[in-house]
């Protein structure tokens, strides 16, 4: 387990390496000069040159990049241009709002998903089946942010049950707590989990069908398991493995979906804070933001491969 684990990091290691090298290049090395571009045209050369001196952009690309992202393994992200506030200040606030929500879309996402899928495979080609095909084929067509509008009109406008936008915050003294935080992620956590829960249904689905179709299945039901203890401890867990690299992919993409969400739903998380980036030109703020992101899913995928080894210990072997 240790060398498989220690594989793993190495690989999480040298990609991430890659990945912020390219990030790097692509916003930093790109042709322009990105102390112009966030001043706009009518910068005097001297206001240019000083927030070149400022940036750092006057010094040499390797030294830039080097110290970038020694900052990201430091945390010194340096100062946003927009806000003038420290990077890593502001990513950590709107992380608190945009974490929190993937999660719950994500478990909104796996318990739809995997009870639905499981039962539609166990009443193949019965209207339960059907149903839940036809119900996961609406899922795919609805985009997420028009299904969130939806929701504001019925359960916001209309009923009245939650609230239609904005973060109280999750204590009191940021004049909210606990269950007001997540009331107003309840709404944008399920517009996030429609589409993912409606792909993932259709997946287990075939891949539960495909185990079905095992000749062990076959020997659990003739020593006379009960057909619910095949189904959920015998069945499901080996159709895990394709199961778990769907959901990964899921979970990379809720984290990356919360920027249109966000949006929909007036949330200050990190969605929000990337259109505000861009849209205020603070370069150094949407270079750590895209790191940040791409971060997240490298790291996801690594905790995949890891979940692999513990569901079965024969890919662990051959990894290594």
């Amino acid at each position: 387990m240790a060398r498989f684990l220690l594989h793993r990091l190495g690989l999480f290691a040298a990609t991430l390496l890659l990945a912020s090298a390219v990030v790097f290049a692509l916003l930093d090395l790109l042709p322009g000069n990105a102390a112009q571009v966030m001043l706009g045209e009518s910068a005097t050369p001297e206001a240019v040159r000083a927030l070149e001196q400022k940036m750092g952009l006057d010094r040499p690309a390797p030294e830039r990049y080097a110290r970038w992202a020694l900052g990201f393994v430091t945390g010194e992200l340096g100062t946003s241009a927009s806000y003038d506030a420290p990077i890593g200040e502001l990513i950590a606030e709107r992380l608190a709002v945009t974490l929190p929500l993937a999660l719950l879309a994500m478990v909104l996402t796996t318990l739809v998903a995997l009870a639905a899928g499981v039962y539609a495979a166990a009443h193949h080609g019965r209207p339960g089946d059907l149903v839940v095909m036809a119900a996961s084929q609406l899922g795919l067509a609805v985009p997420g942010f028009w299904f969130g509008i939806l929701l504001v009109l019925l359960f916001s406008v209309t009923l009245g049950w939650f609230p239609a936008g904005g973060f109280p915050g999750w204590t009191e003294d940021e004049g909210g707590g606990l269950w007001d935080g997540l009331q107003a992620l309840l709404l944008p956590a399920l517009a996030l989990a429609a589409v993912q829960a409606a792909i993932l249904a259709r997946f287990t689905r075939s891949a539960v069908l495909e185990v079905l179709r095992e000749d062990f299945v076959r020997t659990a039901r003739a020593k006379g398991l009960a057909p619910r203890a095949v189904l959920w401890r015998h069945v499901l867990r080996n159709a895990l493995v394709p199961i778990v690299t769907v959901m990964g992919l899921q979970f990379a993409n809720l984290v990356t979906g919360t920027v249109v969400i966000e949006n929909v739903f007036a949330l200050p998380g990190l969605g929000r804070l990337v259109f505000q980036a861009i849209g205020n030109r603070d370069l150094p703020l949407v270079q750590a933001l895209v790191m940040l992101l791409v971060a997240a899913v490298i790291g996801i995928n690594l905790v995949v491969d890891l979940l692999y080894g513990a569901i079965d210990p024969r890919l662990r072997r051959a990894a290594t």
